[in-house]
């Protein structure tokens, strides 16, 4: 099954060569298990449905699998310019000396310093924007899972904005929306109990 996914979408097999504490990449990422969509550009389509996996054969790599019976789940004809990166990154506390997670954005200028405030009132103020005509939509993609200041894995965000896809009618667009904000919600409502090893 690994080498079928592989061959028609290589967006969904993630490459964790680069990252130095491989374990705790892992453990980090499956507490994002189907909590945020995944966008892949080659096929440009949008899981919202998916299950992560680590092949032993294949070494150092996670692949995600969308789920075959939810293919209703499975958002299609998106363009790629409607993703975007952000720069915002989801960092373990323990990083910055505290507990529990954290949003953080890194600046191209790194004399422009950060302030990392806590998940999940991050993810309140995005979901402040939910109804607006701009809404912070957060997606990830591959190369996404990486590590911050190459000590501990962090999640880099990327964006779509509904604004951009013009293939898709309203109700599609108002689907996604929809998706991605209970999702939000989900995620603000579990939001505590994760980070938690």
């Amino acid at each position: 099954m690994n080498t079928a996914v592989q061959q028609k979408n290589s967006d969904l097999v993630w490459d964790l060569d680069k990252l130095h504490q491989h374990q705790r990449a892992i453990a980090f990422i499956q507490q994002f298990e189907n909590r945020f969509c995944v966008f892949s550009t080659s096929v440009r389509q949008l899981y919202t449905n998916y299950s992560i996996f680590f092949p032993e054969e294949a070494n150092r790599q996670m692949v995600i699998l969308p789920d075959p019976y939810a293919f209703h789940d499975t958002f299609s004809h998106l363009n790629r310019d409607a993703v975007h990166s952000t720069g915002l990154h989801v960092i373990p506390g323990n990083l910055i000396g505290k507990q529990g997670l954290y949003l953080v954005i890194s600046h191209k200028d790194k004399k422009v310093r950060s302030v990392p405030i806590p998940f999940q009132e991050g993810i309140r103020q995005i979901l402040r924007r939910s109804n607006t005509d701009d809404p912070f939509l957060p997606v990830l993609m591959k190369g996404d899972l990486r590590e911050f200041n190459e000590k501990l894995p962090c999640l880099h965000l990327h964006r779509l904005r509904l604004s951009e896809l013009h293939s898709l009618s309203n109700l599609e667009r108002d689907g996604i929306r929809s998706v991605i904000t209970d999702k939000l919600m989900r995620l603000y409502q579990e939001s505590g109990s994760l980070n938690l090893h």
